[in-house]
C-alpha cells in the first residue's frame, strides 16, 4: 500500500518518530546519532526554547572591529551583573578567538558533555551570590593556540551548540561576546534570537579606524530593530602613574560628533588601564577584585543600563500580561453585573479599575 494511503489514524511507518530523547544537546554530540530514527530538527529546536525560556535579558556585545575591547567589556559588564546578585551566564560567540575562559581564570580548562548538556565552567568569587556561567569553544579545543578553520555551515551549527547545548540553567543575564564584523554569527544569533529580550552594548575607541567599523554595528542593530543601550568608549583615556594627571591618547571630539549623530548615547568611557589589562589576563574581572577602583567606578554606567533595560522589559511584559488578564476578568464582571442595576454596576466597575490599577 503507497504511503500516501494510511489513515489519518495510522502512523506512517515512514516518518520520525516525534518523541523526543529527554537528552539536553544537541544531536551531533551524541553516540547514538546514526542509529537515532526520532525527529532530530524538532529536537533542536526544543533543545534552543527550553535554554531561551530560562533567560531573561540577552545582552549582545558588539563593535564590528576587532582590538577595541569586546571580551574585556563583556566580562566586566558580566561580572558587575553578579556582582549585584543576579544570575549570570557568559556566551563566547568569538568563534576564532575564544578568550573568556581565560577572562575567568578557565584557561586550559575542559568541559564534559553529560545528559543536560555541555557543562559550563563557574565563576565564583567572595560576594558574588551566583557563579558566573561561561560558555566557550575554548573548552572543546586540544590547546589554546589550535586555530579554528571553518566555513559558515560549522559557525551556524555552533551557535546553535552555544545556545542550545550549553547547560545554562535558569539565568538573569545571558551576555554575548560578540566577534568581530556582522557576518554569519551575529545573523545566526539575531535570527535564533528573534522574539527573546536582546539589546546590545557597543564597544569603540576612540580613533577613526574603530569608529568607522563600530558605526556599522550600529546600522545592524537599527535595521534589525534591536535596542542598542549605548556605547562603551574603551581605552578613553591614562592616567599618568607618577604625577595622576590624566590625559586622552586618542582624539574624542569626533567619537562625540559620530554616536550623538547616531542617536546613541555613551554610556561610560574605560580608562586605558594596567590594572584592568592585569585582572583580564589573570582571569579576575577588575569590578569583583577591585570594586571601588577607578576601573569598576567607569563600568557601573554600564551594569546599570543593562538593570534598568531589563526592569523596563520586564515591566513592559508584566503590563501586557496584566491588559490581557484584565480584559478576560472583565468579559466575566460584565456578565456577572448584567443583572445589578446601573449605578452598582458602575460602582462595581471602579472598584475593580482602582483594583487592577494598584
Amino acid at each position: 500500500m503507497s504511503v500516501s494511503h494510511f489513515s489519518p489514524d495510522e502512523r506512517d511507518p515512514l516518518a520520525l518518530a516525534p518523541a523526543d530523547c529527554g537528552r539536553g544537546h544537541s544531536c551531533q554530540f551524541c553516540p547514538h546519532e546514526s542509529t537515532c530514527s526520532l525527529d532530530k530538527p524538532q529536537h533542536e529546536k526544543r533543545l534552543i526554547e527550553s535554554r531561551l525560556s530560562q533567560v531573561g535579558q540577552i545582552l549582545l556585545v558588539m563593535a564590528n572591529k576587532g582590538g577595541v575591547g569586546k571580551s574585556t567589556v563583556s566580562a566586566n559588564v558580566a561580572a558587575g551583573l553578579a556582582a549585584r546578585g543576579y544570575r549570570v551566564g557568559v556566551a563566547d560567540a568569538d568563534i576564532h578567538g575564544p578568550n573568556q575562559s581565560r577572562f575567568f581564570g578557565f584557561a586550559g580548562e575542559r568541559i564534559r558533555l553529560n545528559k543536560e548538556g555541555l557543562s559550563t565552567q563557574a565563576f565564583t568569587a567572595e560576594g558574588v551570590e551566583h557563579p558566573v556561567r561561561i560558555g566557550s569553544l575554548a573548552f572543546m579545543m586540544e590547546t589554546d593556540d589550535t586555530p579554528i578553520v571553518w566555513r559558515d555551515a560549522y559557525k551556524h551549527d555552533f551557535m546553535h551548540h552555544l545556545i542550545g547545548s550549553f547547560d545554562w540553567g535558569p539565568l538573569d543575564f545571558l551576555v554575548i561576546d560578540m566577534p568581530p564584523g556582522t557576518g554569519n554569527e551575529l545573523i545566526t544569533l539575531a535570527d535564533m534570537l528573534e522574539g527573546q529580550d536582546v539589546a546590545a552594548l557597543l564597544a569603540t575607541t576612540p580613533q577613526e579606524v574603530a569608529l568607522m567599523d563600530s558605526l556599522k554595528a550600529v546600522r545592524f542593530c537599527q535595521e534589525r530593530s534591536m535596542p542598542l543601550l549605548g556605547a562603551v568608549e574603551n581605552m578613553s583615556g591614562v592616567t599618568c602613574p607618577h604625577c595622576s594627571g590624566h590625559f586622552h591618547l586618542f582624539p574624542r571630539a569626533h567619537l562625540a560628533e559620530a554616536l550623538a549623530e547616531h542617536d546613541v548615547e555613551s554610556l561610560a568611557q574605560i580608562p586605558l588601564s594596567p590594572a584592568l589589562a592585569s585582572g583580564s589576563d589573570s582571569g579576575r574581572p577588575i569590578v569583583i577584585d577591585a570594586p571601588q577602583g577607578p576601573e569598576a567606578q567607569a563600568f557601573a554606567p554600564v551594569i546599570d543600563a543593562c538593570i534598568a533595560h531589563a526592569k523596563a522589559m520586564f515591566a513592559e511584559a508584566a503590563v501586557a500580561s496584566l491588559d490581557t488578564l484584565a480584559q478576560g476578568a472583565s468579559n466575566q464582571f460584565d456578565a456577572a453585573l448584567a443583572d445589578l442595576p446601573q449605578e452598582q454596576q458602575d460602582a462595581l466597575r471602579g472598584q475593580l479599575a482602582d483594583l487592577l490599577r494598584q
